[in-house]
């Protein structure tokens, strides 16, 4: 469908294209006027969304880029904190007292009645 020339020229000072002007509908300049404002008001773009809130609590650390050093130097603290060696093994832990209970009682007396 092709929009008239009158209702191009109601249609597009006010934004509308010439396919949404097709559709204005009127006899005179003014009744195609109303009618493209009244077309703009009910198929308006929705308005942009707000911006995001700011982030509360403070800072949430520094950003590993933002050091300076790199990934490399995160890997390298990472092993540091962990006690890993540059291989990535564990340090060895000392024999029988990995899987032992922290609190069973070691003081106790058996008793003979």
């Amino acid at each position: 469908m092709e929009p008239t020339p009158e209702q191009l020229a109601a249609g597009e000072p006010k934004g509308l294209t010439p396919a949404m002007c097709a559709y204005l509908r009127g006899e005179t300049p003014e009744e195609l006027s109303a009618d493209a404002n009244a077309f703009l008001s009910a198929f308006a773009p929705p308005a942009p969304p707000a911006p995001p809130a700011p982030r509360s609590g403070g800072n949430r650390g520094p950003d590993v880029a933002s050091t300076g050093s790199g990934v490399a130097a995160g890997a390298a603290r990472y092993r540091a904190d962990h006690g890993i060696d540059e291989d990535g093994r564990r340090e060895p832990t000392r024999p029988g007292r990995a899987n032992r209970n922290p609190f069973a009682e070691n003081d106790y007396v058996i008793e003979n009645h």
